[in-house]
């Protein structure tokens, strides 16, 4: 899956979390979302182009989240 798509995908995840009343409950159950539902390259993938291209194209929530919530969503290297 190329970075295009992973983008697109945390946008519309984040959106539909943004709309909940408290941000922070909001950016931790987007974070528990990708932990739990994607796959881990898709997750390094996405910190891959966060790393590379400063997270162009993402959502400023999905931004924030990524970036404040990354020890809880990046895969682990063992």
């Amino acid at each position: 899956m190329n970075a295009t798509q992973l983008i697109k995908m945390a946008n519309q995840i984040g959106a539909f979390f943004a709309s909940q009343p408290d941000p922070a409950q909001a950016r931790s159950e987007f974070a528990h979302h990708l932990r739990r539902q994607w796959d881990p390259q898709m997750r390094t993938a996405l910190y891959a182009h966060l790393d590379a291209h400063g997270g162009e194209g993402l959502s400023e929530f999905a931004l924030q989240a990524l970036q404040g919530l990354r020890e809880q969503i990046e895969p682990q290297v063992a």
